[in-house]
């Protein structure tokens, strides 16, 4: 990966922790409200990379570890040689208004990771009124595994994020990816996020979904989407052994939801008025799934 040529910015109100940031992470062109170009000398451009391959002894090596700015990537011990461990911590304050963010993981055939960030990441407001971006690539090869599971994403008040995560799996890949929103910290109002994941298996759609919340967007808070809940998120399996051990559709509880895909895959939804219920919804979810494919 080419580190861009632009010096980073210096340490601002809207960047409090960036001391001494890398030197790839610097200025760059947001997309201001209705897509015009906006030019934001305080923004941040900054991406960080992994690779993970078998190391030719049972075990997990990671070629590529290379992050920017606030996109700090640490490798934890592993938990068992099947997987390497690998865990975001923030390195300064971001995503804020304007910034661009990107993060790309590739697991090589018949390798293992589990990804996961030290804290949750926290959208907050920048001065020029821009939108966020924060774009996630995932690649999965045969017979590899990739458990992604990152802490929540916060979206503050005032804050506009536009998050997109995109997975391509081989055929016989593993995912298990987890996403969960909170909407607004304690006692306050939410920002605005929009999300969209999609994923790939074997070059065929899997999934593909958009969700969009926050001020200005209809309906949001209505009873069909969040009905006065402050928290939402689902927990993605994708597993060959679906083939011969599919779920069975079912209520986990209030407002969570297990129902299987075709892929073979299966799709935990679930809202709560916070990150706990969510996280706990999710959590149980995964218990159920387990038993079924691992019987």
């Amino acid at each position: 990966m080419t580190p861009p040529a632009s010096a980073a910015p210096a340490p601002t109100a809207e960047h409090p922790a960036a001391v001494a940031p890398e030197p790839a992470a610097g200025p760059g062109t947001a997309v201001g409200p209705g897509g015009a170009p906006h030019t934001n000398p305080s923004a941040l451009r900054a991406s960080a990379r992994i690779a993970a391959v078998p190391d030719g002894r049972g075990g997990v090596a990671l070629p590529v570890l290379r992050g920017e700015g606030p996109l700090a990537l640490r490798r934890l011990r592993p938990d068992d040689g099947a997987r390497a461990r690998v865990c975001l911590v923030g390195a300064m304050s971001a995503p804020l208004g304007g910034d661009a963010l990107a993060l790309s993981a590739d697991v090589a055939d018949g390798a293992g990771l589990t990804f996961t960030t030290a804290a949750a990441t926290v959208a907050l407001p920048g001065r020029s009124g821009a939108a966020a971006t924060y774009d996630t690539r995932l690649g999965v090869g045969e017979g590899a595994v990739l458990h992604w599971l990152p802490e929540p994403l916060i979206c503050a008040r005032g804050s506009d994020l536009r998050q997109t995560t995109r997975v391509e799996l081989a055929a016989g890949a593993r995912l298990v990816l987890r996403e969960e929103q909170v909407l607004g910290r304690a006692g306050e109002p939410t920002g605005r996020l929009a999300t969209r994941l999609t994923v790939h298996r074997a070059g065929r759609p899997l999934y593909d979904q958009e969700l969009r919340y926050g001020p200005g967007v209809p309906g949001w808070d209505g009873p069909a989407v969040l009905d006065g809940n402050r928290a939402a998120g689902q927990l993605l399996v994708v597993d060959p052994a679906f083939a011969d051990h599919p779920v069975q559709p079912r209520v986990l509880g209030p407002g969570a939801v297990l129902v299987p895909l075709a892929g073979p895959a299966a799709l935990v939804s679930a809202v709560a008025p916070d990150a706990l219920g969510v996280r706990r919804a999710l959590d149980s979810a995964a218990t159920t799934i387990n038993a079924v494919i691992r019987p």
